[in-house]
């Protein structure tokens, strides 16, 4: 008898494309974008889901995809950091933290802007007190967040959510 876990088949639906996976059970939405669909942008950190790097959207509501089972996203719209920018070039947010130099190492920056972007799908132009709230949970060892939280603001300012 055999101790490996059975795999199944799923279909996750992830930055618009649906893909068929194999996958174990147990096998993390973090490992199933980063292993078996080569969607390397979000990071892990921790692996405890304290640290917000692994953040992406789930149906445009951020969640730790290192604590997420990949089983549990069937049915759901995945957006990754790689699923942001379109045809024309940079999502807003993305131009926003390159122009205001709010990325230093890019660790935490998918997890940062995943998250920002459904700040601003449901406060279109936050202030800064909100924009400080909706990143309070990502981990950034590198700055003060002041140029973070000024390009999440910035980015509020401009016209195409």
């Amino acid at each position: 008898m055999s101790n490996k876990a059975p795999k199944v088949v799923i279909e996750l639906k992830v930055n618009g494309e649906e893909h068929d996976i194999l996958v174990p059970p147990h096998l993390t939405l973090l490992e199933a974008l980063r292993e078996k669909l080569e969607l390397t942008g979000t990071k892990e950190g921790c692996g405890e889901g304290v640290c917000g790097s692994c953040t992406v959207l789930m149906d445009g509501r951020p969640v730790r995809s290192c604590l997420t089972l990949a089983v549990e996203a069937v049915g759901h719209e995945i957006t990754t950091i790689e699923g942001l920018a379109g045809p024309e070039g940079l999502h807003r947010l993305q131009d926003s933290f390159v122009r205001h130099g709010a990325i230093q190492c890019g660790f935490c920056t998918p997890g940062m802007i995943l998250t920002a972007k459904a700040l601003l799908d449901e406060i279109p132009r936050p202030g800064e007190q909100e924009a400080r709230e909706a990143i309070a949970a990502n981990i950034c060892r590198c700055t003060g967040y002041t140029k973070i939280v000024e390009a999440i603001v910035a980015a509020g300012g401009d016209d195409d959510a």
